[in-house]
């Protein structure tokens, strides 16, 4: 029998090469997460910290309101109808760029993460509400927002991983792993990841370290591979798999830098090995 140990370390690593613009728009689960405390949003997509951002609330704690929204529009130069201050004007106090927010009974037009006039206010509690951001960065945040994209705003002592897994938003952990294949140590050069304590593997090489052949059809995003007599095919993303023709469900696979995971618990049904997961070792173990 071939044994194969996976062992987990933390790190940050790579895996199936995937064209960039393989994920649809409507696989993309944004989070933004707004911290009072410490006046900074994260932004993250699919479970993964993109950026962060020092930012301007409330002058007093009770302005910047606290709870779960939703980003609900985005307009360009939006006028500051208060003192009638045309959209673009450079001394507009919104900026150039708003995310309206829905707050109670409004709706994206008293609340929002917006650009600004006073770069000085940028990390302080200096707002009537809103959530201020220097102007390039709120350039480079709005074409990547989705409408109804979530937003977290609370005043807390925790860290942003921490805050998004408490508001029900499974964040992506990285591993780098150490792999030992029939008691010989190979180098696992490829990225591992956990998202909502389900382990993900770097498709190609685990599947080409256990005998298979793997192609990709970029027109089709699809994955085949061949481990001895089976072909197994996989398009990216779906949360299906086909094992001889015989359609499988899996848990959805990932793309992570341009890289294909698929679920570790899944493999046993897609290539027949037993598949163990040490969680007090932190290893994984295929068994053919």
């Amino acid at each position: 029998m071939k044994s194969v140990v996976i062992t987990i370390l933390i790190a940050f690593m790579g895996a199936f090469f995937v064209p960039a613009g393989t994920s649809a728009a409507n696989t993309k689960s944004e989070l933004i997460i707004v911290n009072k405390r410490t006046n900074q949003l994260a932004f993250y997509i699919n479970g993964e910290l993109i950026k962060t951002f020092s930012v301007g609330t409330g002058r007093s704690p009770d302005l910047t309101p606290e709870g779960t929204f939703k980003i609900v529009n985005k307009i360009k130069n939006r006028p500051y109808y208060k003192d009638h201050i045309a959209g673009g004007d450079p001394t507009n106090p919104l900026g150039d760029r708003w995310l309206g927010l829905e707050v109670g009974s409004t709706y994206g037009t008293t609340y929002a993460i917006h650009g600004n006039n006073n770069s000085k206010s940028i990390g302080k509690y200096v707002s009537a509400g809103c959530i201020r951001m220097l102007n390039d960065e709120i350039h480079w945040l709005y074409p990547q927002i989705v409408i109804g994209a979530k937003v977290v705003i609370t005043t807390s002592k925790l860290d942003f991983a921490a805050i998004a897994e408490q508001n029900d938003y499974p964040v992506t952990h990285y591993f780098a792993g150490s792999l030992f294949l029939d008691g010989k140590s190979v180098k696992l050069d490829h990225k591992l990841m956990m998202v909502d304590s389900r382990v993900f593997i770097p498709m190609r090489e685990v599947f080409e370290l256990l005998g298979a052949k793997v192609s990709w059809d970029a027109q089709t995003k699809k994955v085949t591979a061949v481990i001895g007599s089976q072909t197994i095919t996989h398009t990216a993303l779906a949360g299906t798999a086909s094992v001889d023709g015989t359609s499988i469900a899996i848990t959805n696979s990932r793309i992570v830098d341009n890289s294909l995971l698929l679920p570790l618990r899944d493999i046993t049904e897609l290539i027949g090995h037993q598949v163990d997961w040490d969680a007090a070792k932190k290893q994984i173990r295929i068994t053919s």
